[in-house]
């Protein structure tokens, strides 16, 4: 067994890069965790040579579409007992920056939910998942995290934390994630309404 720590520089938050490295992880039977800091991604992966290989050239050659990677820097790391693969909690690290990913428009598994009357988003106006959504406008700070986020005051409902906790669904730590049911809502209001209202109240 070998260990390795891997820091990767670039557009790597807010685009699903830790739920791909999770799942990439469980692929290669890797130990370890990745995070999030003010840096980028951080890994600590264990494996035997040729898994941390394979796990290696996956995460460099096919991470998510949205994401760009800068730099890739690898370096050894002393064995450890970590039985098995964990996103900890994010690293701050003062003076760091990194880019984060721009808003990116509705996928086409969102906007077949957002059509389906039996879906529990159906026509929300804020659906999105881990492929597209708000980041840009909400974020906050960084680590891109969701307390660093305008939807910090939102409590996720059991729902949407359950597939916010699930390794196997594409809202799996989603930071924009929420449903009619706890997140944000809109309404529209004509001005004739309001002028109405006015004239009402001076009456």
């Amino acid at each position: 067994m070998i260990s390795k720590i891997i820091r990767i520089r670039g557009t790597v938050q807010g685009v699903g890069f830790r739920p791909f490295v999770f799942s990439t992880a469980k692929k290669y039977n890797i130990t370890g965790w990745v995070r999030n800091s003010s840096a980028g991604v951080e890994i600590l992966a264990n494996g035997t040579p040729q898994k941390i290989k394979g796990f290696i050239t996956e995460v460099k050659t096919n991470p998510p579409p949205l994401a760009k990677i800068d730099t890739f820097v690898e370096s050894e790391n002393y064995s450890n007992d970590y039985k098995d693969f964990k996103i900890l909690q994010s690293q701050i690290i003062p003076g760091e920056f990194i880019p984060i990913s721009p808003d990116v428009a509705i996928c086409s598994e969102c906007q077949k939910e957002l059509f389906d009357p039996a879906n529990n988003r159906y026509r929300y106006p804020f659906i999105n998942c881990t492929n597209c959504g708000p980041r840009l406008t909400i974020i906050k700070g960084i680590p891109y995290d969701r307390p660093n986020t305008t939807m910090a005051e939102f409590t996720l409902c059991d729902r949407c934390q359950a597939e916010y906790d699930n390794p196997l669904n594409r809202r799996f730590h989603a930071q924009p994630v929420a449903c009619p049911d706890c997140g944000p809502q809109v309404w529209f209001e004509s001005l004739t309404t309001g002028l109405e209202k006015k004239r009402r109240r001076n009456s």
